[in-house]
């Protein structure tokens, strides 16, 4: 019986001095393989065997879609780079191209998947109960942009007290910068960023470190620029319609082959690149109306490659939904659960355009929040003009991700502001203490916990001139809502610069710093481990007590809004632990003696 360990790959498998080369190609009649060996210009051209064809005309495959798979086996080495010629068009990388060296239109270069020296065999992952989550970009997070650079990082999040480091994707996108949601080569590693070994070399490090890591991965929709899925086969289809166009086919004609496609692709990251999770992004705009949803089917297939690993790996998604079946029914680790930033965001900047419309004046829902998980359950949200949400009961409260920022929440606005330009620094350190002391599963943008002032801008290097355009059109688009004016150009080479975090502190930024490790240390020590459930309430319009647990607190904390104050005392038993008082916000944390 075939196990979930043995992944049985399309592309290019090197074994023992030779490579087997796999394509799908259901709609081709014939299929020719270019291959460029190292160091040699020139090409040479290898006609592949369709599976199933045979002397006799006996069909020789086990499933049906055998049938519409070429392959071919020769000595071809780790470095060497190929095209495929279907029906005599043009040449094209590999759908499952594990390296683009040139780029996403140049050819595949075959890797080895099995050569890398990996030191992290005691590692076991780690429970999602102890995850801190820290979200970065490869691109901007060092002054390099690489995961060379990010290496010489660790110990900073590491001394910072996070637990698991969530690496926005990194799958090969067109051009030398990107957020990385535009990606088109889902199995191969951006090359700028150090390609596929660095990438190892960036797992492993962490694992030494202690450090989970996850992968942020995009199963809603593919880029346009690069992408020659079409080229091959039904990928796509046109019963369903999504943002970018048509969805990916999760449920019509030929799905199977897709799905898997996408099913492997999430094992490939766990199993070759020895990942702790995923994150699975938007949720949402996956659009599958099979028996059994693409997303527990991804889940339960990671899980299942965990478990004989003997390893613990988690599964995340992005939704803007609050629907407990993602937890619940399909089998999903954690969901981003918006909501507390919402609230908390719309309370410290005064800003109520867009979704935030809903949350204006709603510190009800900040108290929800924190206690159940999700503040709207199936309530009216006026920006959709719809009901939102569902009822919290079975998802336990870790399993609701909560951030002050992430990639979205500031790269999405014009400007790109973090909340250093936004708020005063008491309010910072008042919303910093909400996330990381409430028993919800916090996550910090990179360079949050140090106040970085650079902006995160929406960044893109597009060598086509109509998405060069559509771009610019979408983001203006994308303000309206928020009444917004226009922000810089995506395109520009200077928008992606700026955008990089500036490691140079000044004394303020590290008492910020200090301020999240001292947070992160009454995490571990008293939330971490124990009960995790909260009791939240206002003790009058300014003043909030959060308690966790909710039964028999270990943890008691009161934050002040200005121009209210907590008393000093709290029960006899409770003794201060950690104490802020800027710009009118005061936190007081509590333990028991």
């Amino acid at each position: 019986m075939k196990t979930a360990i043995d992944l049985d790959l399309y592309g290019a498998n090197y074994r023992d001095g030779q490579t087997e080369f796999r394509l799908w190609a259901p709609k081709a009649k014939h299929v020719v393989l270019r291959l460029m060996r190292i160091g040699r210009s020139e090409y040479r051209d290898y006609e592949m065997r369709r599976l199933g064809s045979s002397d006799f005309g006996v069909p020789d495959f086990e499933q049906e879609s055998d049938a519409d798979t070429f392959t071919l086996t020769i000595d071809a080495r780790p470095g060497d780079r190929y095209f495929y010629i279907v029906d005599g068009r043009k040449p094209l990388p590999d759908p499952v191209s594990r390296f683009q060296p040139e780029g996403v239109h140049g050819p595949t270069q075959i890797v080895d998947a099995n050569s890398f020296p990996w030191t992290d065999q005691k590692w076991r992952g780690l429970e999602l109960a102890k995850y801190v989550i820290y979200e970065l970009h490869v691109g901007t997070f060092t002054p390099e942009g690489t995961l060379e650079a990010a290496i010489g990082k660790l110990s900073h999040l590491k001394g910072l007290g996070v637990t698991a480091i969530e690496v926005m994707p990194v799958n090969a996108f067109p051009g030398a910068h990107n957020w990385g949601y535009d990606g088109v080569g889902l199995y191969a590693v951006q090359k700028n960023y150090g390609g596929p070994e660095a990438l190892r070399r960036f797992v492993n490090a962490a694992h030494e470190n202690g450090l989970a890591v996850i992968q942020d991965v995009v199963y809603n929709h593919l880029g346009n620029e690069g992408n020659y899925l079409r080229e091959f086969g039904p990928y796509f289809t046109a019963k369903h319609q999504t943002l970018w166009g048509e969805a990916i086919n999760y449920d019509d004609e030929g799905c199977e082959v897709v799905r898997e496609f996408v099913v492997n692709n999430a094992l490939y990251w766990i199993h070759e690149y020895h990942m702790d999770g995923l994150r699975l992004d938007a949720v949402q705009m996956i659009k599958d109306d099979s028996r059994k949803h693409i997303v527990a089917e991804i889940a339960e297939r990671v899980h299942d490659l965990g478990k004989e690993l003997g390893r613990t790996v988690v599964v995340t998604a992005e939704t803007d939904e609050n629907d407990a079946c993602y937890v619940c029914e399909y089998g999903v680790d954690a969901v981003w659960s918006d909501d507390f930033h919402h609230v908390v965001h719309a309370m410290l900047t005064g800003e109520e355009n867009g979704y935030y419309q809903d949350f204006v004046g709603r510190r009800d829902l900040l108290v929800r929040a924190l206690n159940e998980g999700p503040g709207f359950q199936g309530e009216m949200f006026k920006f959709w003009n719809a009901e939102r949400g569902t009822t919290a009961a079975g998802v336990p409260l870790p399993a609701n991700i909560f951030c002050m920022q992430n990639h979205d929440q500031v790269g999405n606005r014009p400007k790109g502001e973090r909340l250093t330009e936004l708020v005063p620094r008491g309010a910072r350190k008042w919303a910093a203490a909400l996330l990381l002391l409430a028993p919800e599963t916090p996550l910090l943008f990179m360079g949050e916990e140090f106040d970085e002032a650079a902006p995160f801008q929406f960044f893109t290097d597009y060598g086509d001139e109509h998405l060069q355009k559509a771009v610019s059109e979408g983001r203006r688009k994308e303000f309206e809502d928020f009444g917004w004016d226009e922000g810089p150009d995506p395109q520009e080479q200077v928008t992606f610069e700026r955008s990089h975090l500036r490691w140079n502190w000044n004394e303020s930024q590290q008492q910020m710093f200090h301020w999240y490790q001292d947070l992160l240390r009454l995490r571990r020590e008293l939330v971490v481990g124990g009960q995790r459930t909260c009791r939240t309430e206002w003790l009058s319009d300014g003043v909030l007590r959060m308690q966790v647990p909710a039964e028999n607190p270990s943890l008691y904390v009161l934050a002040s809004l200005p121009g209210h104050r907590a008393e000093r005392q709290v029960e006899t038993g409770w003794f201060p632990v950690l104490r802020s008082d800027e710009d009118g916000y005061e936190v007081q944390v509590f333990t028991r003696g």
